[in-house]
């Protein structure tokens, strides 16, 4: 297939790398960074720079773009995308981009997909980019009516290059889960670290420190985006979150042993549940 990717990040640069050298495809990419199209010419990630001559004959279109910028792009690029043919976005919320490029796509004769791959790094841009990113992650797809070769298309591409579970969601049920397992995530580490002890913890830090912390260092622009596109779903995880540590912090304050243990016995609990473990 010809496939083209838009955006070459972190995200669309490990794919084109992924695809390039795990594939028989042939990859077009395209940035608005020069440097960054030319250094992705240099390591063999794209074969040559995804043009508007070129997008016709994309089977495949992967639009690896904020949300905003994902709609703005397919929507003045519409005319211009393979009749029958896919394109799919990777941003991290699903609602706005599905609601407005959904009917756009049934109205000019292509196939929109939404899509999230779930992997990342703490670091972002194509000089972070790298072909195995996406070994043994998940890959969630909320399609809309289509044909299901459609879907083996991509299913089959994902798999080839490191996904190993593919997830089907409605944009709505995508958008309250992941504002658990990941908004709320970073919406955590970003607040820890501002601890005032923050500043003083070398020497004192060990393995919990460091996964706490991690994605503490993320991309403010496009977490912005992110939170604010589903301010309901990360909210009430938030307010939830805050609930449960209210608890925490008056049976502490209170030297309630009876109830800290019990509410630590819940959360050890309930972890373990989730991991299919038997206690």
């Amino acid at each position: 297939m010809e496939i083209g990717i838009v955006g070459l990040g972190l995200i669309g640069g490990s794919l084109a790398k992924a695809i390039s050298q795990n594939t028989d495809n042939t990859v077009y990419g395209f940035d608005i960074s020069e440097p960054v199209i030319h250094k992705a010419m240099l390591v063999d990630a794209i074969e040559q720079p995804l043009t508007d001559e070129l997008l016709p004959q994309c089977d495949i279109v992967i639009v690896a773009l904020y949300p905003q910028d994902t709609i703005d792009y397919v929507t003045s690029h519409a005319d211009l995308f393979k009749k029958g043919g896919i394109v799919c976005d990777c941003s991290g919320v699903k609602r706005i981009v599905c609601e407005q490029l959904i009917p756009l796509a049934e109205e000019k004769g292509f196939l929109f997909i939404g899509g999230h791959p779930m992997a990342g790094r703490e670091h972002s841009g194509f000089t972070y980019a790298k072909k195995s990113l996406f070994n043994n992650a998940s890959m969630i797809f909320t399609p809309t009516r289509g044909p299901i070769e459609s879907m083996e298309k991509l299913k089959n591409l994902f798999t080839s290059i490191g996904f190993t579970n593919i997830e089907i969601a409605t944009p709505e049920e995508h958008d309250r889960k992941i504002a658990f397992t990941s908004q709320l995530a970073h919406v955590v580490s970003n607040a820890y670290i501002k601890s005032p002890t923050a500043q003083e913890h070398m020497g004192f830090s060990a393995g919990s420190y460091k996964d706490l912390t991690r994605v503490a260092k993320l991309n403010e622009d496009m977490w912005t985006e992110l939170f604010l596109e589903n301010p309901d779903n990360l909210a009430d995880e938030i307010d939830t979150l805050i609930e449960n540590l209210q608890e925490y912090s008056f049976a502490i304050r209170e030297m309630d042993s009876e109830t800290l243990h019990q509410l630590l016995k819940e959360g050890r609990e309930k972890k373990a549940i989730i991991d299919g473990e038997i206690f």
